[in-house]
């Protein structure tokens, strides 16, 4: 029997959407590809409509009118604000969380206090709504320490304070000043973690997990980790330093016992539960949970992904993940993104776009985040524009090969760093010499 194609409608615009747009779109079940709003270089494969991804009473009207059959939704505002309890509640079948699982992202308190009551091993924390009570503990602990923003912040609500006045200083920009909005107003300060770090993403339908490769992100704006925390300035996967044992240990004693955890707690966990670790001497911990597809490691990962996407989302809504292959091809993957000056604070947009032919070099991937098409001309719209990403049969090819694309492309204000991936290669390949 011919299975009848299905109109699907993925929420959100940013470089993570564009790879998930670009995977989907290999899937022979699928017609036409609505994205909301989407960028420049995701209307050329998908139908861009400029509904916001936190307009909620938009994208459920928007599903309904155009008789869509299934929703992915990327981004953590919607998730949180609950987008796929609205769109299943009319009929819409989803890739993503209820906003009850959600909440593993939406609340850091919460994170934190579930890893405390069922064992899984994390920084140690303590929680505050009033800010003359931080300032109280501040005083009183050792040095360096972490600062975090309990609410969702973009990734830039996370602050390492090296003195007692750099801690006070954040607590006051979130609770007092109001940075960050409802977002800052509970600080979670946690023990500061040393070790590397790694990024594990997985498909889960609430009973069945499957990791994917595993990928080291770099947050901070500028070369050698300095500069100010961003969403993320690039990415290489394999993780060189998650290994195998890693990985096991990570299965048994964090990624298993998170999803019992969230169905004790009755908020069963359906679609991409992202895993940021440290891989302490003690062994790995989380240093946070997020409820969807991280960004940029999934412009590192999904082009490694040799399963239908389209497939494995359906068998996660369907509860029968146990069912679906979910394989991943051998070597590696390095995405370098490129900024406007300034970013993450304050940036020009507007300027023209030259690619230069470097989205058709082979094995390489362009994919945008702000970006828009205006008069036939692709400008800069955000300021993580692009995120270059390109695969090879190991990780030094693979970060080669994503500079020299990123080499060729050309707009005003451009930055990016120059050593995504550096750090880890050398140690590797130290330690093999």
């Amino acid at each position: 029997m011919k299975i009848k194609p299905m109109n699907v409608m993925l929420v959100g615009g940013g470089g993570r959407e564009h790879a998930i747009l670009e995977k989907l779109r290999e899937s022979p079940r699928i017609d036409t590809i609505y994205a909301l709003p989407g960028n420049g270089g995701m209307s050329e494969h998908a139908i861009c409509v400029p509904i916001s991804a936190t307009d909620i009473d938009g994208i459920v009207a928007f599903a309904l009118e155009k008789h869509v059959d299934f929703a992915v939704v990327a981004p953590d505002d919607p998730l949180i604000q609950g987008a796929c309890d609205r769109l299943r509640d009319v009929g819409v079948r989803c890739f993503g969380p209820s906003a009850s699982a959600a909440a593993i992202e939406g609340s850091k308190s919460f994170a934190k206090d579930l890893m405390k009551k069922y064992g899984i091993p994390t920084a140690s924390y303590a929680v505050f709504d009033r800010a003359d009570e931080a300032y109280a503990y501040l005083a009183k602990i050792p040095y360096p320490t972490v600062i975090k923003a309990d609410g969702p912040a973009l990734g830039k609500g996370v602050f390492i304070a090296q003195t007692e006045e750099e801690a006070k200083s954040a607590v006051s920009a979130l609770m007092e000043q109001g940075k960050l909005g409802k977002s800052g107003l509970r600080v979670v300060i946690e023990e500061c973690l040393t070790g590397n770090e790694a990024s594990v993403l997985a498909f889960t339908d609430g009973s069945t997990l499957v990791p994917m490769v595993s990928a080291l992100d770099h947050k901070r704006a500028f070369d050698n980790d300095m500069g100010p925390n961003t969403g993320g300035m690039g990415a290489l996967a394999p993780n060189p330093f998650y290994t195998e044992r890693a990985a096991s240990e990570c299965m048994e004693r964090i990624f298993l016992p998170t999803i019992r955890a969230m169905n004790a707690e009755g908020r069963k966990f359906k679609g991409c539960l992202y895993f940021g670790l440290m891989l302490t001497n003690d062994g790995p911990k989380v240093i946070e949970y997020n409820c969807r597809f991280g960004d940029p490691e999934t412009q590192v990962v999904l082009p490694l992904l040799e399963s239908d996407l389209f497939e494995i989302m359906l068998a996660v809504e369907d509860e029968r993940l146990c069912d679906v292959p979910v394989r991943f091809q051998t070597g590696a993957a390095c995405c370098v993104v490129m900024a406007s000056q300034g970013y993450p604070t304050k940036y020009g947009t507007g300027y023209e776009i030259a690619l230069n032919d470097a989205d058709r070099l082979k094995n390489v991937s362009v994919y945008h985040a702000g970006t828009k098409v205006e008069d036939g001309r692709l400008l800069t719209s955000g300021g993580r524009v692009l995120g270059v990403s390109a695969v090879a049969d190991t990780p030094r090819s693979a970060q080669r090969a994503a500079y020299d694309a990123t080499g060729r492309i050309r707009f005003e204000n451009a930055f990016y760093r120059t050593d995504i991936g550096e750090r880890a290669l050398k140690a590797i390949e130290n330690k093999n010499a």
